[in-house]
């Protein structure tokens, strides 16, 4: 049974409420039953054995899948039957496993673009946002917020693969979210660039509400306020990060012992 502790003890209502979720493939439960709930200005880690229906329960978040049962509401509106892009306009945000960038265009380019589609605005022949003032010095704030400021001009086919995970978060943050859904920020990083990831995440703390999905445990639980357990499609425990740590049944079914 999921142990749903806020360790701020708050009585706000939560900013992301799942109850209920379900999502079968044929005879496969991805997702059975999951309970899940974000406090605002949180950061809270999602963590799970492979197959425990992580990127399932990540879709059907963001709308890319719609579930069997269950509900999600997001700033107390229910947004179960809303789709992606929908979503996305009510301020929820997602960087995903693989970079979904534009490797022609430049660095600043590419977060003009995602200022872009916030704002509707489209390009144009008579009206090239690439020299818009407001929009460029907009992304070029957002790219110092992720230490790629000195990167602007170079092709995002040029920049390394950490570099590539910093940019694809600035986009992310260029939608100024309500809801950022990180999927594995670490994945394929080397020891340096994942603990250059982890000190930029660590300063997004209390300013952004974050659902972060990872396997690198040293991150975890160096950036979470809380994480959730998901083993077979089911949450097992929500605690701290200590709390999870001691729990023996995560520890038999993620963690193992020498991780505690």
């Amino acid at each position: 049974m999921a142990n749903e502790t806020n360790s701020a003890s708050s009585t706000a209502a939560p900013l992301l409420q799942v109850r209920g979720l379900r999502k079968a493939f044929g005879a496969v439960r991805a997702t059975d039953g999951v309970d899940l709930a974000l406090q605002k200005g949180e950061i809270h880690a999602l963590i799970g054995p492979n197959g425990a229906g992580k990127s399932t329960l990540i879709a059907q978040l963001c709308g890319e899948l719609q579930p069997d049962a269950g509900s999600i509401v997001l700033g107390g509106e229910d947004v179960t039957a809303l789709a992606a892009f929908a979503r996305a306009r009510k301020g929820l945000s997602r960087s995903f496993q693989i970079t979904e960038l534009c490797p022609d265009y430049t660095v600043l380019e590419n977060v003009v673009l995602s200022l872009l589609l916030t704002t509707g605005r489209a390009f144009q022949a008579w009206s090239n946002p690439r020299h818009d003032p407001t929009l460029t010095a907009s992304a070029a704030r957002w790219l110092g917020e992720v230490g790629l400021d000195d990167r602007a001009g170079i092709h995002v086919r040029d920049l390394a693969h950490g570099e590539k995970r910093q940019l694809e978060l600035a986009v992310a943050l260029a939608r100024s979210p309500r809801l950022l859904l990180l999927d594995e920020p670490m994945a394929g990083m080397g020891a340096e660039e994942s603990a250059r990831m982890t000190a930029l995440l660590n300063g997004l703390k209390r300013r952004y509400t974050i659902l972060l999905v990872e396997h690198d445990m040293d991150a975890v639980f160096a950036l979470a306020d809380r994480i959730t357990v998901l083993v077979y499609g089911k949450t097992i425990f929500t605690g701290t990060p200590d709390e999870v740590r001691s729990h023996p049944e995560v520890r038999a079914a993620y963690l193992g012992e020498e991780a505690c």
